[in-house]
C-alpha cells in the first residue's frame, strides 16, 4: 500500500472520543499554519508586545510543532485506535500545563501560551470523558 492510499483510506466506524482528537488535530494543525504563516498573530489576537529579537522565528518553529501535533492526533484520531486518544490526555492534562503556564507567568508570550495552557487541559478532559463513556 503506497503512503498516500494509506493516508487516504477510509476510518471504520470511530468513537466520538477518536473523532474528538482528530477534529482537536484540525485545530492544532491549523493554529500551527496560522503561527508559521504569521507569527504576528500573537500581537494581532493576543495583544502580545513586540517582537525585540528573534521571537518571530520561535513562533514559527512553535507553530510548526503544534502542526505536527495536530497532524499525528489526526490520523490518530482516524486510526480509532483508543491508546491514541488516552496518550492525548495524559499529555495534555500533565506535560502542557507544566510547561507552558510557568512559561506565560514569567511573561513569555503570556496571554499566547496561558490560553493553551489552559485550552489545552480542558480539551483533554472532554477527550476523557468521551473516552470513559465507551468503557
Amino acid at each position: 500500500m503506497s503512503l498516500i492510499k494509506a493516508l487516504l483510506e477510509k476510518p471504520a466506524k470511530l468513537s466520538p472520543a477518536s473523532k474528538f482528537t482528530y477534529l482537536n488535530g484540525v485545530l492544532y494543525m491549523g493554529s500551527g499554519i496560522l503561527l508559521v504563516a504569521w507569527p504576528g498573530v500573537a500581537q494581532t489576537i493576543f495583544q502580545e508586545t513586540a517582537f525585540v529579537g528573534r521571537e518571530e522565528a520561535l513562533l514559527r518553529v512553535t507553530g510548526l510543532t503544534l502542526g505536527v501535533i495536530g497532524w499525528f492526533y489526526f490520523f490518530g484520531g482516524r486510526s480509532g485506535a483508543s491508546q491514541i486518544v488516552a496518550a492525548s490526555v495524559v499529555d495534555r492534562l500533565i506535560f502542557v500545563p507544566a510547561v507552558l503556564i510557568p512559561l506565560a507567568l514569567m511573561g513569555v508570550f503570556p496571554k499566547l501560551l496561558l490560553t493553551f495552557g489552559l485550552l489545552d487541559p480542558t480539551l483533554a478532559v472532554i477527550a476523557w470523558v468521551l473516552f470513559r463513556r465507551r468503557v
